[in-house]
């Protein structure tokens, strides 16, 4: 007989998502064709909690179950329905958990990030993690004649005004920036912020069609040309003779497409960083004197073409790209994404969608609220390194702090203690982020 049912309906329903859900989409998908021992809630459920501590072995998810259901299944029997029907298990219920997290709070959108005039602001990037070997024909990597390492890219959209994940996917290393960089559904009023290894004009175009708009840094050897004679631009040379540049330019060998070009100069020190990492980013490759040259400036392409909105708007606009890259270093360093040890493909596709699960819950649901409460009670700020370092070693209090709504409830005291930043003068992201995008609302406004 099943035990702890009413304690497993909580959990599921803190994932956003019920029983019967789960069934539903469980049946769908034909991960079950009939009702048998294997419950799919009880296989969602504990791979999630159980992904956050490593890879998780069908000896570990057989008895974890059995210890908090009562009911025996070998190993085996998980084994074999880790199939194709239950990559499409969780990543049906991946999707189910962002989009309710989205439509519950439709309301409050916006809410980490007030203000602003651009509906959501998209950030997109990618990170590598290491794989075992044996998945190199599925995954491919870097090879040689002495070694062979497996790698896998994850890319991963963030809207940061409302903050919520909009898309994961997990793709072949060989699946790069630009092969992904048409793969973003876009609404009106957005706006993309992503590396130049993203940028492309057919890129672009997609934007304008939505009716969104974006900041790209300027790519190296990309052709540009005056829409007034259709000549080639000489880039370094206008830099040079101006020091700052903003003006129109036409982008692209065949399809010319109109965008802004803006650029100002940066300090030496900065200059000659940029050049050191490009030196070793080229592993032996000498780069060519003029891209040497051109970063002594920082250059962007944008849609943006409000003439109110100069240099250091869109340069901190797009610094707020960086937020993802914190992102990135709070899985690497927390959710055990280096420790995976031999698995099949499946396998490791449902481990790595059941750390997005997680990871969207504990963001949405766990460390926007308690930043906002933290905040607004007390001088402190909530970190997120610091606060997915603790819940990531304290899983099972993650119930109580979920319930948790006020500084008297039990929890919260924990991360006054664990999770805030030193006392600092500097103003948290979240802060930084709001003052942007109310001065460039304002500016508008004034336009």
């Amino acid at each position: 007989m099943r035990k702890n049912a009413r304690d497993r309906t909580q959990s599921l329903a803190q994932l956003g998502i019920s029983r019967q859900e789960v069934r539903q989409i469980a049946y769908a998908c034909a991960f079950c064709v009939r009702a048998g021992k294997i419950d799919p809630s009880d296989v969602l459920l504990h791979m999630c909690i159980e992904s956050t501590k490593g890879t998780v072995s069908y000896n570990d998810l057989a008895a974890r179950i059995e210890s908090d259901t009562g009911i025996g299944v070998s190993r085996q029997a998980y084994w074999e329905r880790v199939d194709q029907t239950c990559i499409l298990l969780f990543q049906q219920v991946l999707a189910h958990v962002i989009d309710s997290r989205c439509r519950a709070r439709k309301e409050l959108a916006g809410e980490q990030v007030k203000a602003g005039p651009y509906r959501r602001l998209l950030l997109q990037d990618s990170t590598v993690i290491q794989l075992p070997a044996r998945l190199f024909a599925a995954f491919s990597g870097v090879q040689n004649g002495s070694s062979t390492v497996c790698n896998a890219r994850i890319q991963c959209i963030y809207d940061l005004k409302a903050g919520t994940f909009v898309k994961f996917t997990i793709d072949p290393y060989s699946k790069n920036d630009l092969r992904a960089t048409l793969e973003i559904e876009l609404q009106a009023g957005d706006l993309v912020l992503r590396d130049r290894g993203y940028f492309t004009v057919e890129a672009v175009c997609q934007h304008i069609d939505a009716g969104a708009h974006c900041i790209y840094r300027y790519k190296h050897k990309t052709a540009l040309f005056d829409p007034c004679t259709g000549e080639p631009l000489p880039l370094l040379d206008l830099l040079r003779h101006n020091r700052s540049l903003d003006m129109m330019v036409l982008v692209g060998t065949t399809e010319k497409l109109k965008l802004r070009l803006i650029a100002a100069p940066v300090n030496e020190e900065t200059a000659n960083l940029r050049r050191m990492r490009a030196k070793k980013e080229m592993k032996g490759h000498a780069p060519s004197q003029e891209l040497l040259a051109l970063m002594s400036w920082t250059i962007f392409l944008t849609t943006i073409f409000d003439p109110v909105i100069g240099f250091r708007q869109i340069l901190a606009l797009y610094g707020l790209r960086w937020r993802i890259e914190n992102v990135f270093k709070t899985w690497k360093g927390y959710f055990n994404f280096d420790k995976i040890h031999t698995v099949s493909t499946a396998q490791l596709h449902v481990l790595l969608t059941a750390r997005f699960i997680m990871i969207t819950v504990l963001y949405r649901d766990l460390f926007l609220p308690l930043f906002r409460l933290v905040a607004a009670t007390t001088d402190r700020v909530l970190s997120l390194m610091k606060f997915m370092r603790y819940i990531s070693r304290n899983i099972a209090r993650i119930p109580e702090m979920i319930a948790c709504t006020s500084p008297s409830c039990v929890g919260f005291h924990p991360l006054l203690l664990y999770c805030v930043y030193d006392k600092r003068k500097r103003p948290s992201f979240v802060t930084q982020a709001e003052r942007i995008l109310a001065e460039i609302d304002e500016l508008m406004s004034l336009a």
